[in-house]
């Protein structure tokens, strides 16, 4: 994994899982499992209702907190919706946007995305953009094309001097909770694509995003897949649930 010129970065995704007192049990547990030595950046994004608890217990720990999507509008009459400006108040400091979750289930577009993205920045939120191709796609082979697509439509009015607030995450979407994952070579194929885009985009600056993999990692595999030397990290789901198993993971990725 290339530490010398990217930042390293983990994230937790719990999605629709967790309590207070799951909180309170993670980060104690996690303060006993932390390897030794440099860290990556960890990130967990936690349901809405567990910000404000998650921001108070990892305060000690060198863990940011994240929600897992914010909303297209800023404020107003949206019943059930949640603000980047509220999340931030109330102790986010990052968002997932785009997950294949939200855009499969819930049918967020790419204009979607780009709008929750220019609403994250201006909430001062940093911002974790997924990007991922079904499995039809990438069985007609038209994963380079689609995620380049996802790309373009999220970040078309992105300001480059906002670029130290992004990293973008690769989930394959066949790969997600399915307990497959891409293979190594693929992840790695394709952080390769995602950092071409983003040169092609930004100049020499886009070298300096991380791009992380995203799909059904765990203790076992993480190490493989963060080998790749444009792989910078790893959003993590269902093993971010377990301290120990993400604390694994962390390590994995701090090794040398």
């Amino acid at each position: 994994m290339n530490t010398e010129k990217r930042r390293a970065v983990i994230g937790g995704n719990w999605k629709l899982n967790g309590t207070t007192g799951d909180c309170l049990a993670f980060a104690r547990e996690l303060a006993e499992h932390l390897p030794e030595g440099p860290l990556p950046e960890i990130v967990l994004a936690v349901p809405y209702l567990l910000v404000a608890e998650a921001a108070e217990v990892f305060r000690d720990l060198p863990v940011s907190v994240a929600v897992q999507n914010v909303s297209v509008y800023e404020a107003g009459a949206y019943t059930g919706e949640v603000s980047a400006r509220q999340a931030a108040a109330a102790g986010a400091q990052w968002t997932l946007v785009g997950h294949s979750e939200r855009r499969q289930l819930f049918g967020d577009t790419d204009a979607d995305v780009a709008r929750r993205v220019k609403n994250a920045l201006s909430s001062a939120l940093r911002v974790m953009l997924c990007v991922g191709e079904p499995e039809a796609v990438r069985a007609d082979g038209g994963q380079d094309a689609w995620v380049a697509a996802q790309l373009e439509s999220a970040l078309a009015d992105f300001d480059p001097e906002e670029l130290d607030r992004l990293a973008v995450a690769y989930e394959p979407v066949w790969a997600i909770g399915t307990g497959r994952n891409a293979s190594p070579a693929d992840a790695q194929a394709m952080a390769a694509h995602i950092r071409a885009c983003l040169t092609r985009r930004f100049g020499s600056a886009g070298d300096q995003v991380p791009v992380l993999y995203g799909g059904s990692v765990t203790p076992e595999n993480a190490g493989a897949l963060l080998a790749g030397p444009d792989v910078d990290g790893a959003l993590v789901g269902g093993a971010s649930l377990k301290a120990a198993s993400f604390a694994a993971i962390l390590a994995a990725a701090a090794a040398p």
